[in-house]
């Protein structure tokens, strides 16, 4: 083959490599247009069936005047007609801004004015939470929608830049007004093809969709087994009954898990004797977990718990290779590079530290977002050096693993020395008896910051005392907790991704003090 001038020819190559999340997804509903793609409490849609009514949606919104790069929002819970939404924006160009419903108004009303959609798709009920917000025209579920799809002209796609927005997905906002990530179709194309590589996924590997479909888990992984070929599970939230009926009738490739619900799972599969169909990997962010709750549902599930660690910014990378075998309470939960990214860690002048020293982790890679929405200052600064800065510090070991130290804003600077929060929960979940533990700050005249535990347990033998003994013989005297508080399990302030919101417990902490 002689030698080809690129520069004739450089805008056909370029749209001969380039496709986007619809195409794709057409693509798969073309080669199986029988297979079943989602299921709702019994109702089932196929592919072909799917595909239809994304088509007249996408007509509706042409037919709204909505140009690409335009933003909808969409308020709703989990429900079918969410994936209709966004792979009928993405055959369109538009961005599908996902709302979290659980906010406060002023919250919403910040999410919204943020990326100024020209469109809101909303349940009825969730309504009211818009009335803040500016006259912006709405679609709501149910006759309306159904009516605008059956009313739709028809639809004929174009192709759309990969680089194109696809989703915002809004960071938790732990520490302030949330932020709005753009995932790209590029980005979505990546981490579909990081899932099917590090997880060992089929082509039919079904998803259970109970986490939010604002939260990357759920959204990411919907669509990403839609364009595999697989059928995906709507379900609302966390409901054990729905959850473990799918457990028993579908083939799932990966079982999401998150901290905090994970063990009124466990007590439900065992009261009810649930036997799965086959499970691939289960679970997620494993370093929230009690190590002896890891051990208990994986016998149960049958499936090895996923040692992850990645973000809405990033999805499933950079650091989610690992397995926890099946049954096994884990003493390290030491992370494997994923495939497909590059990893750093550096200081706070960007130089990269030496092995067994904390160190942020930067990333760059494919399945990356494009930045944060209307936030050139947090652009900057999470982008600084052409890497993604995550704020999450690791050590790396010399057989090239990683330990999660934590994030670098929970950092409890201490007489001089650094705390890190998980090295102390880590200590705490140790013991089988303790369900959740938690580590923050509070302010200290003699030291500046001293770490305050909040601990739930499941039999009254754990106590104060014991839990401060087992840190001593674990810990470095600095690092030991000043004080330990027991509190129920379900008084744990929590994001919808199961983290614990730590600075709601600081802020009770300091209005006890105030």
């Amino acid at each position: 083959m002689g030698k080809t001038d690129l520069t004739q020819t450089d805008a056909t190559l370029q749209q001969a490599a380039q496709t986007d999340i619809y195409q794709l997804f057409r693509s798969r509903a073309a080669g199986m247009p029988n297979a079943i793609a989602l299921i709702e409490r019994g109702k089932q849609l196929s592919y072909t069936q799917l595909l239809q009514r994304v088509d007249q949606l996408a007509g509706h919104f042409v037919r709204l005047g909505l140009n690409a790069g335009d933003r909808i929002a969409i308020l709703s819970r989990n429900r079918q007609e969410y994936i209709e939404v966004e792979l009928a924006a993405a055959a369109t160009g538009l961005i599908t801004a996902c709302l979290n419903w659980r906010l406060l108004p002023a919250e919403l009303h910040h999410c919204i004015t943020l990326v100024s959609p020209r469109l809101i798709v909303s349940e009825p009920d969730l309504c009211p939470l818009l009335e803040q917000v500016p006259d912006i025209p709405q679609l709501c579920f149910g006759t309306p929608y159904e009516d605008a799809l059956a009313q739709a002209p028809d639809f004929t796609a174009k192709p759309q830049d990969p680089e194109g927005g696809l989703v915002i997905l809004y960071t938790s906002g732990t520490t302030g007004l949330p932020k709005g990530a753009v995932i790209s179709h590029r980005a979505m194309i990546a981490r579909s093809a990081v899932f099917a590589s590090e997880l060992g996924l089929a082509p039919d590997d079904g998803f259970v969709a109970w986490a939010p479909m604002f939260h990357m888990a759920s959204t990411d992984h919907a669509l990403s087994t839609l364009l595999r070929g697989g059928a995906v599970v709507m379900i609302d939230g966390y409901d054990a009954e729905l959850i473990c009926h799918a457990i028993e009738t579908q083939r799932i490739g990966w079982m999401v898990l998150i901290p905090g619900m994970i063990e009124p799972l466990t007590a439900h599969i065992k009261e009810r004797g649930i036997t799965p169909k086959g499970i691939h990997i289960c679970g997620a962010m494993a370093d929230l977990v009690p190590p002896h709750q890891i051990g208990e549902i994986t016998k149960l599930l049958d499936a090895p718990y996923l040692n992850s660690f990645g973000s809405t910014e990033t999805g499933l990378p950079p650091a989610t290779r690992s397995l926890i075998p099946i049954g096994v309470t884990p003493e390290s939960l030491s992370k494997q590079t994923s495939a497909f990214c590059a990893l750093r860690l550096v200081d706070e002048e960007g130089n990269d530290v030496p092995t067994g020293t904390p160190g942020e982790l930067a990333m760059r890679g494919p399945t990356l977002f494009s930045g944060y929405w209307n936030a050139e200052a947090a652009n900057a600064e999470a982008f600084r050096g052409g890497w993604f800065h995550m704020g999450d510090v690791f050590r790396r070991n010399a057989d090239g693993t990683f330990d999660f130290a934590d994030r670098a804003k929970y950092l409890i600077k201490t007489g001089g020395e650094n705390v890190y929060p998980a090295e102390i929960e880590r200590v705490l979940m140790a013991d089988p008896h303790v369900t959740d533990a938690a580590v923050v700050r509070v302010s200290d005249d003699r030291w500046g910051e001293v770490p305050v535990a909040f601990v739930s347990r499941d039999d009254d033998a754990v106590t104060e005392d014991s839990l401060l003994a087992a840190c001593g013989a674990a810990l470095a005297r600095y690092k030991q907790p000043r004080d330990i508080h027991i509190i129920a399990f379900e008084d744990f302030p929590r994001s919808t991704s199961g983290k614990i919101q730590r600075h709601v417990l600081e802020a009770g902490l300091r209005a006890e003090k105030s």
